[in-house]
């Protein structure tokens, strides 16, 4: 969520918390019941996930007029519409009737209006109420009173974010100089042409937390780490509600793949350094760009439950790549489905191990300087701070990432 106004302290022990918030080197991680409690799990899909800017789908999932799809959102899910001006709208996902949701979340339709499937009222692509069954000469009922709840929204670079709160602000001022790190791959030209959905028992602080480390990659990641050195790289300096850095591909190497080569072409524009580094990068809450010379993938983490997280991975070339002959996803894609489950794997094990009460937060290496800004980011939303500013530790300069 970027740009959150304050919101309520979680139910948490303050004095817990305020370990997280210690100078690093001295910090811990966040108290056991973050990863393990219901009530927090709660808290934070009301105030993480509901309260700013949250990643609410892809710009090429409405891309034409007549296209609709439904995503979760905070604690109910949202409606995005295609209008037939182009224009991209965003709608609570409930009728005005009787609230039933207009659209099963995780469907898309192509219709020319959006028609809730209990009573049939139907409603313009931009939200109007255009029919009402039974209400057409009702004494006191107007039909411009009874359209859809419009939410913010807004794409960026084919990434569409919605604001349930309506108090975020401006989208470019929470990412704030994470637009120059993003700009040269030009993702909302890429075409996604391989995907994978994933359900990990794990708390998804746990995941985000193993994608900003590469602690761990050389005990479970050897084909990571024969393509790019695990201790390569720094973190950016981050400004806004994201954080990440960069890693070197070995010499030799073109991207990351099994072998290290390429199935595809090199993004076209991509500075010099770009074309031996890969970058990776999360935009708080649930985003997770891994920039690559060739392509881009990028996970999408929804919390199910305090110990459930489903994840949507997808894998994005140049139009040219894909449209020529003999072109296949799966030297991207399988390098990193290997990488993905044995992250989830060791997610998975972190996750039954919190679930004893003899675990407590334990200290962070100085590779993992990316995980304590993600971590004090969520520890001062955690007491009712503002929440979307990650502010990184520049005490150290650990290796940023790598799965």
């Amino acid at each position: 969520m970027i740009s959150q106004t304050v919101c309520p302290p979680a139910p948490l022990d303050p004095a817990a918390v305020a370990q997280s918030l210690r100078p690093f080197g001295e910090s811990r991680m966040l108290p056991r019941a973050a990863y393990v409690d219901q009530a927090v799990f709660e808290w934070e899909t009301q105030h993480m996930f509901g309260g700013g800017w949250v990643f609410a789908g892809r710009s090429d999932q409405v891309a034409s007029p007549g296209d609709m799809r439904a995503e979760p959102l905070g604690t109910s899910s949202v409606l995005l519409t295609r209008a037939e001006d182009g224009v991209l709208h965003a709608f609570a996902n409930t009728c005005r009737h009787r609230g039933h949701e207009l659209l099963p979340c995780g469907a898309s339709a192509q219709h020319k209006v959006i028609i809730c499937p209990y009573h049939a009222w139907t409603y313009g692509l931009d939200g109007d109420l255009r029919a009402a069954a039974g209400f057409k000469n009702r004494p006191g009922f107007v039909t411009a009173e009874w359209g859809l709840a419009e939410l913010p929204v807004t794409e960026w670079h084919g990434l569409v974010f919605v604001d349930e709160s309506g108090k975020a602000g401006p989208l470019a001022d929470g990412l704030g100089s994470l637009e120059e790190h993003v700009a040269p791959y030009e993702m909302e030209r890429l075409v996604v042409a391989g995907r994978h959905d994933y359900d990990a028992t794990a708390n998804w602080k746990i995941l985000t937390e193993n994608y900003h480390e590469c602690y761990h990659c050389p005990t479970i990641h050897p084909e990571l780490c024969s393509v790019s050195p695990p201790h390569s790289g720094e973190n950016y300096d981050a400004s806004g509600s994201w954080i990440g850095g960069w890693m070197s591909l070995r010499e030799g190497a073109a991207t990351m793949s099994l072998d290290g080569s390429s199935g595809g072409v090199a993004l076209r524009g991509l500075p010099e350094n770009a074309l031996r580094e890969v970058a990776y990068v999360g935009i708080f809450p649930n985003v997770l760009l891994s920039l690559h010379p060739d392509y881009v993938m990028t996970h999408v983490l929804v919390p199910l439950a305090a110990d459930r997280t489903r994840i949507t991975c997808s894998w994005s070339f140049a139009p040219e790549a894909v449209a020529s002959p003999g072109f296949g996803p799966a030297y991207a894609v399988d390098f990193w489905d290997l990488t993905n489950r044995q992250d989830w794997s060791a997610c998975e094990g972190v996750q039954r191990g919190l679930s004893s009460p003899f675990a407590a937060p334990g200290p962070l290496s100085p590779d993992e300087d990316a995980v304590y800004s993600f971590v004090t980011t969520v520890a001062r939303g955690y007491l009712g701070e503002r929440v979307g500013e990650w502010r990184p530790s520049h005490a150290a300069a650990g290796a940023p990432a790598g799965g």
